[in-house]
Order: C-alpha cells, then structure tokens, then sequence
C-alpha cells in the first residue's frame, strides 16, 4: 500500500515539476525565501559552489572563442611521457571531464581505494584548473596526470589520442571512462563546435565515439580492458525522470545525424527547432546506443567489455549552473529526496569507480544503476541512494538494432576524415 502511495506522491511531484518548468522558464527565487533557513540549509549543503548563467548568456558573450582549439601544445607529449614514467604495474584509466562533477568525485573514490592499481589520465579542456582541484583534493601527481582533450575538436581529439599511442606503456590502455557533458537547456540558438556539429551532438557523443575509434588498438592489447560511457536516466523513456520530465528523449530515425553539419541540422531527429534539453538527452540516449552496438560488433572479436552506467540524480553538480535558480534549489535536490533519487557527489563518484575497478561490473552490454532509496519509494529504476548495484534496462529507442546501427554507421561518416 505505501508503496503505492509512494509511488503516487512521487510521478505526482514530477509531473507538477515538469509543468512548472514550461510554464515559468524564468521564475526566480524572491528575495526572502532566498535567504530562508531551508534555502541557506540547501546552499550549504554544495560541496562546491555553482556559477549560475542567465539563459543564453554564455552564447551572447563577445569572449566566445573563435575555436575552441588552437592546437597541440608542442610540449603536451613530453609532458605526458615523463608523468607516465609512474605508472609501473598499474592500469591505466583514461577518464573525461574530471575537474568538476561525476569524474571529479570519480577520481577521488578511484585513488582513494585503488591507487596501486590504477593510474589515472585526465582528459579536460583546462588542465590548470583540473591541476588546482586535485590539489584541493589531496591527489598526488605520482597518480594521475592532466592532458587537454577539446571534445568540440575533433582534430583535439585526435591529437590527444596521438600522444597516448605513442607514450602509453606497452602500448596498452585498460579502461576509457566517457564522462565528459556539456547541458544548455537555457541556450536559445545552438552553440556550434570547431567541426561545425551542435555542440551537445558533438561534447557528448561524437567527440567520444571518435576517441573510442582511435583508442581501440591500445584497448585490444590489454588484458580485460573495459570502455564506460556514462549514460543517462534522461535518455532512457522507460523512467520516470525519461517520460515525464519534457522535453523526452526522440532521436527519431537519426537523420539530424546523418545530414552534414549545417545550422539547419540542429537536432538528432532532424527536427530544425533547437531545444537545448532535448539536444542533451538525445545525445545521452545515443551514448548508449554506443554501448550497445559496440558491443554487438566488437565484445565478441575484442574481449574489451563495453558498458554504460547511470549514477543517479547527482542534483550538486555544474552541469546544471544555466538551471534557474528555483529549479536548482527546489527541484534538486529538495524534490530529488522527497522522491528518493538524490545522490551525493561522493556517492555517485564512488559508482563510477565501482563500475571502473569491480569485479562484478565486467559485464558487457550492461547498463549499471543503484535503485536505492527510489525503490522504497516505489519510483522504480529513477536511481537513488544506497540500494545494491543491479543490470538496469535499456529503453525500447536505446535497444532498438536498427537504430544502433544507424548510430554506427552515421557517427562513423562524421568522424571518418580524423580516422
């Protein structure tokens, strides 16, 4: 009966967020309440804080850069062969987007419990600023090393995996972690990238299906290798968070990703309207149309296990600083808990070194999640904190072969000249 009741509550809440979210896109918090002890209690509770932006005010900004590469620094690959030196007898993880959120607490976990048996490889687009934050976390530099990786470049994309061919020890790479995101819910054109791609279509999915592409002799040649692309609750229509918190996840017969990039292509499913939380949970959906399809064409052939995992709904990190204010300091985390679904940084970062270094997580084909607290509270697979890992479902879009296919094949054409 609770349970039913729970469940109730919880779609009830969600459905109430999601209409607020399309009645009152630019609702701000009063001045009062603002400054209330539950507001301040919620502010506190940051691990660290989030740099809000208006809508659309990082894309009307004069110091957008022309390009968001300028090049290999000439030094990069010496750098990077004298930080590899201590590696030793570890395996070597590549992990991106790591200064901030998910890779952040990631790599935290990692280190703290398995430091002498993995190395870890920063891929980010600021090495001096992912160099302070593992300062602040007390990471040695004998454990992990910061190389610029630009995923709205593709040649940056290729250069980083250039250097790792020619420096990685034995030439072998044990584990490559697709974490890096960007959302831009609040964009009102789409920003596009140095390729000419939307930059959601490009950050989140192509950049990382190029690296895997070049990476993938250095992955064969290591003993139980592993690929994890960080997937989504949002892409995933067969969730309460996928179906009713709009826009969903549609990425149609993919014909957005089979045209060339031009502004007039500015979504997966073709559609020309941009929608910047849509273009973010089409991108995550393809992610682990990835997963899946990488592992029916290679697992077999390779041995590499290929997965995905969703750590819950993390609420705390800066991928949602365009969120209103009301937004971040309501529905997350305040409903997240009500509903059971709130996860902290730290235990979502410690999810994805699970899914990293565990025994149990080398499973291809395999979506990880923790129902934790969502289960109790009747939400089904949403995530939440605590619960047992477990093998969570694919939506129907996601499993579908023919879509996967099509996700190959087109992000392959796109990539194909940085092959």
């Amino acid at each position: 009966m609770w349970q039913v009741v729970g469940q109730a509550a919880g779609l009830a809440a969600i459905s109430l967020a999601s209409t607020a979210f399309s009645l009152a896109p630019s609702l701000q918090l009063a001045p009062a309440v603002r400054a209330s002890p539950a507001v301040m209690n919620i502010r506190e509770s940051r691990v660290a804080k989030v740099k809000e932006y208006a809508p659309g005010e990082r894309y009307r900004a004069a110091d957008q850069p022309a390009k968001y590469y300028e090049g290999r620094d000439k030094q990069a690959r010496s750098n990077l062969q004298k930080a590899l030196k201590d590696v030793g007898k570890r395996k070597v993880v590549v992990l991106t987007g790591c200064s901030s959120g998910l890779g952040y607490f990631c790599i935290q976990a990692l280190l703290k419990d398995h430091a002498e048996d993995y190395y870890v490889i920063c891929g980010v687009r600021d090495t001096e600023k992912m160099v302070q934050a593992a300062d602040k976390a007390g990471l040695s530099t004998k454990d992990y090393c910061a190389v610029e990786l630009q995923l709205a470049s593709f040649q940056s994309v290729k250069d980083f995996a250039e250097d790792l061919k020619k420096t990685l020890p034995g030439g072998k790479l044990d584990r490559l972690v697709c974490n890096a995101a960007v959302y831009l819910p609040t964009d009102p054109k789409p920003r596009f990238t140095d390729d000419g791609h939307e930059m959601s279509l490009q950050v989140n999915h192509l950049g990382h299906f190029l690296l895997l592409q070049l990476l993938m002799p250095q992955l064969q040649k290591a003993k139980e290798s592993r690929v994890c692309v960080v997937g989504s609750v949002t892409g995933n229509k067969n969730t309460v968070a996928g179906s009713l918190v709009k826009p969903n996840a549609d990425v149609g017969d993919l014909s957005g990703l089979q045209a060339p990039p031009a502004p007039s292509n500015v979504m997966v499913d073709g559609a020309k309207k941009f929608d910047g939380a849509k273009a973010y949970k089409d991108a995550k959906a393809l992610n682990m149309m990835t997963v899946l399809e990488a592992h029916r064409r290679l697992h077999d052939k390779t041995g590499i296990v290929f997965n995905s995992m969703y750590p819950g709904c993390i609420a705390m990190t800066s991928l949602f600083r365009e969120k209103r204010e009301w937004f971040r300091y309501f529905f997350f985390p305040t409903l997240m808990k009500a509903i059971g679904s709130y996860v902290t940084q730290n235990e979502a970062g410690e999810r994805l070194s699970a899914v990293i270094a565990d025994d149990m997580t080398a499973k291809s084909g395999v979506y990880w999640s923790w129902n934790g607290n969502a289960q109790y509270m009747g939400v089904g697979n949403a995530g939440g904190s605590g619960g047992e890992i477990f093998e969570n479902t694919f939506a129907g879009m996601v499993r579908d072969e023919t879509n996967g296919q099509r996700c190959w094949d087109y992000s392959m054409e796109a990539v194909k000249k940085f092959l």
